[in-house]
Parts: structure tokens; C-alpha cells; sequence
């Protein structure tokens, strides 16, 4: 069983976005060699999240960030009095910091619709961290 790790980096730009990394992730699967097993992504932060979701539309990105703030309002939230982003902390919490997808013939075996999304809730930042983890057979 082989183990691979890595970091992905990415660049934020907006307060609350979905950041397709997609591509990113092939990119490491493929350098990991493994054909067969599971690759994990971590967020690293507790404002931010990962997420599988459909690609074919860019609304559902928007609609995804539009049903957060209406679930999870900013400024009302006691964590507020520290750092003003409580709902980002909520939200976060609410979609997961990781997701785990099947590794198939040397790629992640998304569907046809599926792309892998790194969700910014307390942005921008100029450094957001992806923890990549991939086990199985060469």
C-alpha cells in the first residue's frame, strides 16, 4: 500500500466563495502513482470547508454561498465579540472540512457532473491550505 501526501495551495478573493480545485487534486493523484484507493482533502482552517457539488452551472456555487448566509446570518453569533466571524466558524462546521473520493485507474473518479470545491467562508486570504492524503496500490 502506497501513502502519498501533500498540500495544495490556493488564493482567495472574496469573502465567501467556492474555489474549483478540481484540477489541483487530479494533478496530485496522479503524482501520488496510486491507480486504485482514496485520496482525502482537509481544509486547513476552521473557517473553511471542502465540498463535491456539480460543475456545470456556476449558480449553484452562488446559490451554495447564498443558502449559507441565509441559514447562517453573519453578526449574530457571540464568537462575534472575538473576531467578527462567527458565522463563518457555523458555516464551516455545517459543510465539513474534508471530503474522501474513490481513486480509479490513476484519477479521482468524480462523475461526470462532480468537481471538488474549496469553500472560503472568512476571505479572501492569500494562502488557504488543502491537506491531501492518497493510499492504495500503485
Amino acid at each position: 500500500m502506497e501513502t502519498y501526501t501533500s498540500v495544495i495551495e490556493i488564493e482567495t478573493s472574496r469573502r465567501r466563495e467556492l474555489v474549483d480545485v478540481t484540477t489541483l487534486v487530479q494533478a496530485e493523484v496522479r503524482k501520488s502513482g496510486v491507480q486504485t484507493g482514496l485520496c482525502s482533502l482537509y481544509a486547513h482552517g476552521a473557517t473553511a470547508a471542502m465540498m463535491v457539488q456539480e460543475n456545470d452551472d456556476p449558480n449553484l456555487a452562488v446559490d451554495v454561498v447564498n443558502c449559507l448566509e441565509k441559514l447562517v446570518p453573519d453578526g449574530k453569533w457571540l464568537h462575534d465579540r472575538i473576531d467578527s466571524n462567527g458565522a463563518a466558524h457555523i458555516q464551516a462546521g455545517i459543510v465539513g472540512p474534508s471530503e474522501t473520493l474513490p481513486v480509479r485507474e490513476g484519477r479521482a473518479a468524480l462523475s461526470t457532473w462532480q468537481n471538488v470545491f474549496f469553500c472560503e467562508l472568512d476571505g479572501p486570504r492569500r494562502v488557504r491550505r488543502i491537506l491531501v492524503t492518497i493510499v492504495g496500490s500503485a
